[in-house]
C-alpha cells in the first residue's frame, strides 16, 4: 500500500513545521510519497491524480481543515482510498472529534499509519462535499470576513476572528432573511441569526454546538436560531458554543434529518468545513458517497466507545 502525504511547503513558521514533517516521513518504513501544494485547490487535484490508478492508497492531508476538505472532495466514494489529517500549523476543528489528545496523536505518523479505518458520512452542499459542519448565519459571515483583518499589523489568528465577530455583531447586523425547509417537516421563513448543520462536532476554532453529533449515524443535526437582538446573542453565544442548546429551546430550535434547503433573495454565505460559498439558494444533504477515514489506535470519536472498525 502506498502512503501519500500532501503538504503545503510553507506550513508553520517560515515553513519549519513542513520541513520537520518531511524528515519524519523519510524515516517511515513504508512506501511513501510527498506531493507539495503551491496554490488553492492543489490538494484536491493531487489527490484525484494519485487515486486514479485504482491501487490501495492512504492519503495524509497535511495542514488544516481546508486541506482535509480538498482531499475529501477527491477521495469520497472511493473504496481503495482512505484519508486522514496530519495537523500542521493551522486549525484542525474536525480532529477535535477524537478528544483533547487528538492533535498530538495525529502527529505521530507511526501510530497514524497503522491506524484503523471507519466509514464516515459526507455532506453535499451545492456540490461541495464536507465532513464536519456547514454554517449559514452570522457565524458564516464572520468566518468569511476573517481574512479582511489578518492583514492588520499585530492581528493574527483569534484576534482576526474577534474583530470579524465584533464587526458583524455590532455594525453589520446579526440577522438576515432566510427560508429553511426539510422533508421532515421544518418550514421557517424570517429573520435568522444562525443556521448550523452538523455531521461533526466542532467549528470556528472552539464552538461545539451539538456535542453528541456523530459522523457515521446517517443523520444531520441542525440548529436554527431565529431573530435575536445583540444582547440576547451575546448572552447565548457561550452556551451555544458549549452545546447547551437544549437549555434554550425558546431561542435555539433543534432538528434532525438527512437534508435541508435554505434560500433568500439576498445572497447568502455558507461555510463548508472552512470553505466559503456564496449563492441565493443552497441544498444540503447526506451524500451517497462515504469516506474511508483512518486514525490512531486508542482514540475514539463516539460518545459511547465501541464503534466497530471496517
Amino acid at each position: 500500500m502506498r502512503h501519500l502525504f500532501i503538504l503545503n511547503p510553507s506550513a508553520g513558521k517560515n515553513g519549519q513545521a513542513a520541513q520537520a514533517l518531511m524528515e519524519e516521513i523519510r524515516r517511515l518504513p513504508l512506501d511513501t510519497a510527498v506531493r507539495l501544494t503551491q496554490k488553492r485547490g492543489d490538494a484536491e487535484r493531487i489527490a484525484r491524480e494519485e487515486s486514479a490508478a485504482g491501487d490501495p492508497l492512504r492519503i495524509y492531508a497535511c495542514g488544516g481543515d481546508g486541506t482535509l476538505n480538498d482531499v475529501v472532495n477527491a477521495a469520497a466514494g472511493l473504496d481503495h482510498v482512505a484519508v486522514t489529517n496530519v495537523p500542521v500549523g493551522t486549525g484542525n476543528d474536525f480532529l477535535k472529534l477524537f478528544g483533547p489528545q487528538a492533535r498530538q496523536r495525529f502527529r505521530d505518523l507511526t501510530a497514524l499509519s497503522a491506524g484503523r479505518e471507519v466509514l464516515f458520512d459526507v455532506m453535499d452542499c451545492n456540490g461541495r462535499l464536507g465532513l464536519d459542519i456547514v454554517c449559514a448565519g452570522v457565524d458564516a459571515r464572520v468566518a468569511a470576513d476573517v481574512h479582511r483583518f489578518k492583514h492588520i499589523p499585530m492581528v493574527r489568528g483569534i484576534g482576526a476572528y474577534i474583530l470579524a465577530l465584533l464587526d458583524n455583531v455590532l455594525f453589520r447586523g446579526i440577522n438576515r432573511p432566510m427560508r429553511v425547509e426539510t422533508p421532515e417537516g421544518l418550514w421557517y421563513e424570517g429573520e435568522t441569526a444562525i443556521l448550523c448543520i452538523c455531521n461533526g462536532r466542532h467549528y470556528g476554532g472552539g464552538f461545539m454546538p451539538v456535542p453528541d453529533a456523530m459522523p457515521d449515524d446517517g443523520v444531520l443535526d441542525m440548529l436554527l436560531v431565529p431573530k435575536v437582538g445583540r444582547l440576547t446573542f451575546l448572552r447565548l453565544v457561550g452556551a451555544y458554543g458549549k452545546g447547551e442548546y437544549r437549555r434554550y429551546p425558546q431561542y435555539i430550535q433543534a432538528y434532525h434529518g438527512q437534508s435541508v434547503t435554505f434560500s433568500a433573495q439576498e445572497e447568502l454565505v455558507a461555510v463548508v468545513d472552512g470553505e466559503v460559498m456564496r449563492a441565493h439558494a443552497f441544498t444540503l444533504c447526506l451524500s451517497p458517497k462515504k469516506l474511508r477515514f483512518f486514525f490512531p489506535e486508542g482514540l475514539d470519536y463516539a460518545p459511547n466507545p465501541g464503534t466497530p472498525s471496517l
